[in-house]
């Protein structure tokens, strides 16, 4: 005896059978009718699709330092911090959590990177973009705009793994359109359902995923895009007057981001296809990788550690195109003199408190 064959409903899940009226194939729950063959279609793809595949070349970037290399790594006691920094460096504070850090020996062993985007802003660009942003915070502490603050700001190249492939997308979209329509008594509402199916081949270049542990993804990513046309062939040359972090993410347990990152794109250009719908609901999608490498780099970014009230705060600022991202806490004094200074009016007060939102 064979097993008998059902249909769910794509809108509600129920039961789905064959109408002989209309021909067609309808839910006696939700009223939805499909032809037969585009149901047939929808299994016919169900059945081909394979799961997501990211393939990697793991064996690029195997360039390695030598002491010939003139570089020096440099460790931080408190937060275990690896800092890179040429022979010329002396005492330094880590970048991460202002503690001094000591001389631990020659840099040799580990991955050289492939390539560099090099600082196109110095110090005294990175203090005024510094200046300029907190300035605009109208209750940012005092203490944030003292120049001894901003003294602290350092140059740090941080280790990127950059990612290339070519990639086969596909993805299938429940769209509806809805038709209103009234008469003497009712009003009517008809949504109409598709199956709309999208497909293509992309190509991908420099997928960025941060390489330090010590560096949080989403500052990083949040300081990007960085213009990789201004990228050159590494050369030690680039790390003077500046220190660079030492990768400790590997390329192989950076995959999983950027595979992540790829898929997402994948997904989004393929959508920006799907236009003329009311709704538009993703209901599967596919991703197959080949012919991905992966390179490593360092960008330039510029960072300011400190701790305010036993907070510690963390700003980014891109040393390439002086994009900032960063936390300004609120001056509680700066807050109570502007309450004190509103009448107790309710209409003045009422104002102040709308600008105050304006601002956070």
């Amino acid at each position: 005896m064979s097993d008998l064959l059902e249909y769910k409903c794509p809108n509600c899940g129920g039961k789905i059978e064959f109408d002989s009226a209309t021909q067609k194939m309808k839910c006696p729950y939700c009223d939805s009718e499909f032809h037969v063959e585009t149901l047939k279609n929808m299994d016919a793809r169900l059945d081909e699709k394979a799961p997501d595949e990211f393939k990697w070349d793991k064996n690029s970037g195997e360039a390695e330092w030598t002491d010939d290399d003139g570089m020096s790594v440099f460790v931080c006691n408190s937060c275990g911090g690896s800092i890179v920094g040429d022979e010329n460096t002396a005492a330094t504070s880590c970048p991460y959590c202002g503690n001094p850090v000591v001389m631990a020996g020659r840099l040799s062993g580990d991955l050289k990177p492939d390539l560099v985007i090099p600082f196109k802003l110095d110090k005294k660009a990175a203090k005024d973009a510094l200046r300029q942003y907190v300035g605009k915070k109208r209750f940012a502490p005092n203490t944030f705009k003292s120049e001894n603050r901003l003294d602290e700001v350092k140059g740090i190249y941080v280790p990127f793994w950059l990612f290339d492939s070519d990639a086969n997308a596909s993805v299938s979209y429940d769209a509806t359109r809805t038709r209103s329509w009234s008469d003497s008594k009712y009003n009517y509402t008809e949504t109409s359902h598709y199956d709309v199916f999208r497909a293509g081949t992309m190509s991908f270049a420099n997928i960025p995923v941060d390489g330090s542990s010590k560096m949080p993804d989403d500052l990083m990513e949040s300081i990007e895009p960085f213009n990789f046309s201004d990228a050159v062939d590494f050369q030690t040359a680039y790390l003077a007057g500046y220190l660079a972090d030492k990768y400790d993410v590997t390329m192989e347990q950076s995959i999983d981001r950027a595979n992540q990152r790829l898929k997402t794109s994948c997904e989004d250009t393929l959508r920006d296809t799907v236009n003329g719908f009311a709704t538009v609901t993703t209901k599967q999608s596919n991703v197959q990788t080949s012919n991905g490498v992966a390179k490593y780099a360092l960008y330039p970014v510029w960072i300011l550690n400190t701790i305010y009230k036993g907070e510690r705060l963390t700003f980014g600022l891109n040393g390439q195109t002086g994009k900032i991202v960063g936390n300004i806490p609120v001056s509680k004094a700066k807050l109570a003199a502007l309450f004190a200074g509103v009448s107790a009016v309710a209409t003045p007060l009422i104002f102040f408190v709308g600008r105050l939102f304006e601002f956070f």
